[in-house]
């Protein structure tokens, strides 16, 4: 809670440094020895063009439980003492963000990544899905593809894959290389060559 009142008092956006704070963590997040052996699996293909994308595409933020929809859930999930009003939006609580080691004191400076962006997907083999598979891939609570981190890390990332863009926090590379593959893994996509072998010198040194 100390985290939380220094942000406030030294920025009106809610952002303070600090390490070593408990980060979000999602579900299924394969171990390394996993994350090689479902790299190993994936196919490589040259990635596919864009042709058709919009994020219209991948339906998300859809209701989950009540009024509540995967945005909220995610945010609640992943946050340190998060209260919600009756339309479960947030009305108190901190999130660390694990990308660049920020707490955010405020959810709207919080952004929900997609580890393996919507753009990545469609060019990776979505682009062949149906709309109601890439909705239930843009909300998917399941798998290690959704996680709460600031906004600026999520807009710095934008729809890079890790042979262009990694967390800064360099300590977090390991398991954002599991969970880009379990992710993957889990939705059948392909990678790029040059995906592929930074995947495979991020998890040989987990």
């Amino acid at each position: 809670m100390l985290i939380v009142t220094a942000a406030i008092g030294a920025a009106a956006a809610g952002v303070v440094t600090a390490p070593g704070v408990a980060g979000a963590t999602p579900p299924a997040i394969p171990s390394a020895a996993t994350a090689r052996s479902e790299l190993a699996d994936l196919q490589v293909a040259t990635e596919g063009s864009m042709s058709g994308y919009s994020r219209d595409q991948f339906p998300h933020w859809i209701a989950q439980s009540g009024t509540c929809d995967t945005r909220e859930t995610v945010l609640k999930r992943d946050g340190s003492g998060v209260t919600t009003g009756s339309d479960c939006s947030p009305t108190a609580g901190s999130w660390y963000s694990p990308y660049d080691g920020v707490t955010i004191a405020e959810s709207s400076g919080v952004d929900i990544d997609h580890v393996v962006p919507l753009a990545e997907a469609w060019r990776s083999g979505a682009a062949s899905w149906t709309t109601a598979r890439r909705q239930q891939f843009a909300n998917d609570l399941t798998n290690s593809q959704l996680i709460a981190v600031s906004a600026s890390s999520n807009r710095s990332k934008g729809d890079q894959d890790p042979s262009t863009w990694l967390p800064p926090v360099s300590a977090y590379r390991c398991t954002y290389a599991r969970m880009w593959v379990g992710s993957k893994h889990a939705w059948g996509l392909s990678l790029q060559s040059s995906e592929k072998s930074a995947l495979t010198t991020l998890l040989n040194g987990c």
